[in-house]
């Protein structure tokens, strides 16, 4: 009875109720803040709630999501992928270069695995090398950039008739009033989810970054798992530089500078701690809509692009601290 009593009397102290507060803070404030967000965006312009305008925003935002998934797996085991950005430009070469010779059946699956091979390239060198992730995944950054600017010369390579359908009946289609671009990020969102709540694989992944000595020491192989979360991050990678493609109709080696700012971000944005450990696949989703609100505010606003640059850098610091301030310090 003695040690009822002590149990419920410490759950319900001072100190543990002002960490069920920050919990709860730390947990619900992606969503506040985007809520927020999309009422002053309302304000500021009426156009903003307009169908046009908000499929605009979903349509935007559709390629961030799908690599957010899977920067969300890599920050979760306690690394980073600074390549992201240059493995879309590379998938968005691949596919228009392919498309001149293959069919999209051949070409799309292809570029995938283009992106799939950089991502094991770095997963190798982290998860069996132990080398940090932002010197590895810079090197493959420059790599996946430096190739893309071979295939393609430098120009941008126009898609041909075998791309008909990704730039016409993919981009311009849609399902239940869903864009398929858009339809495609739940999508991947959905699986991720999936993977992360109801899998062992998923639930080992958190572990990794919570604490993956321990992992270890329970007997479980912790570098298989870590490969493979830049395996799926390469391969996201490359998918979102086909939805680039698909809906530009040009394949460019230019594309994707300084994407891999907005997707860390909308990770950081969502709550995901960079040490690992934490983050969910849904207030990831939450801060990749909340970096299309933001953008689409300040384009309405006629803010220059150089402006938002800014704007989102200070949003990463902001979100760092407001993580700090609601989750106490790792020991």
């Amino acid at each position: 009875m003695a040690t009822a009593h002590t149990a419920t009397g410490s759950s319900g102290s001072p100190a543990a109720r002002r960490l069920n507060l920050r919990a709860i803070a730390a947990t619900y404030s992606t969503l506040a803040i985007f809520v927020v967000l999309v009422v002053v965006a309302g304000i500021i312009s009426p156009d903003f709630f307009g169908a046009r305008n908000i499929e605009n925003v979903l349509r935007q935002v559709a390629s961030t999501g799908i690599i957010s998934m899977g920067m969300l797996l890599v920050i979760l085991t306690g690394g980073i992928d600074l390549s992201v950005g240059s493995v879309a430009a590379l998938g968005s070469i691949l596919c228009a270069s392919l498309l001149s010779s293959m069919p999209l059946w051949q070409a799309v699956p292809l570029s995938l695995c283009g992106g799939a091979a950089l991502g094991a390239i770095a997963g190798y060198f982290v998860a069996v090398r132990r080398m940090p992730s932002f010197v590895v995944t810079l090197a493959v950054m420059t790599i996946a950039r430096g190739i893309a600017l071979i295939v393609s010369k430098g120009r941008p390579i126009f898609m041909t008739d075998n791309g008909i359908w990704l730039s016409g009946g993919f981009n311009r289609g849609s399902v239940l009033g869903i864009p398929d671009p858009v339809l495609l990020m739940l999508l991947v969102f959905a699986a991720t989810a999936f993977v992360l709540r109801l899998t062992a694989y998923g639930r080992l992944v958190v572990a990794i970054g919570s604490n993956g000595e321990a992992v270890r020491l329970s007997g479980v192989r912790t570098t298989p798992r870590i490969f493979s979360v830049y395996v799926v991050s390469g391969l996201l990678s490359a998918l979102a530089g086909i939805v680039i493609t698909a809906r530009s109709g040009v394949g460019s080696p230019v594309v994707g500078i300084g994407l891999e700012l907005d997707v860390i971000a909308a990770v950081v944005i969502g709550g995901a701690s960079l040490m690992g450990g934490r983050g969910t696949a849904l207030n990831t989703l939450i801060g990749v809509l909340t970096l299309g609100v933001i953008s689409n505010i300040m384009n309405l606003m006629n803010v220059p692009g150089y402006h938002q640059q800014v704007v989102k850098g200070v949003i990463i610091l902001v979100a760092v601290l407001l993580q700090s301030s609601f989750w106490p310090r790792r020991p």
